[in-house]
């Protein structure tokens, strides 16, 4: 996995942005085994999803979830996508383990 550190990309606020497989961090965040499952669960998300239509349900499932959380950081955290990576970021063997398409019982 590719990792390219600068300050424009993430925004101000966010650690890191996985996009297309490659992680964007702002330069002085710190790499962590946290960051980088969290993100790796994001890059098996894609793959299995074509990549393009991760970003389609993503975008619109939060959407939806803005509209009924009325809270930008609550809709984030409430994406199914987010969810998985969340609760499984600190399992060293989750990647391993991890079954196709977990993501949607987080729905």
């Amino acid at each position: 996995m590719r990792i390219i550190r600068n300050n424009i990309i993430p925004c101000k606020g966010f650690k890191a942005i996985n996009l297309f497989g490659v992680i964007f961090m702002r330069k002085n965040a710190e790499i962590d085994f946290i960051t980088l499952q969290h993100e790796t669960i994001h890059t098996a998300q894609m793959k299995e999803t074509l990549y393009v239509f991760f970003y389609v349900w993503y975008v619109v499932e939060w959407l939806i979830r803005l509209i009924i959380y009325r809270d930008s950081k609550t809709a984030y955290r409430k994406i199914g996508f987010e969810r998985e990576a969340y609760s499984s970021q600190t399992d060293e063997d989750y990647l391993l383990n991890r079954k196709p398409y977990n993501w949607i019982k987080y729905l």
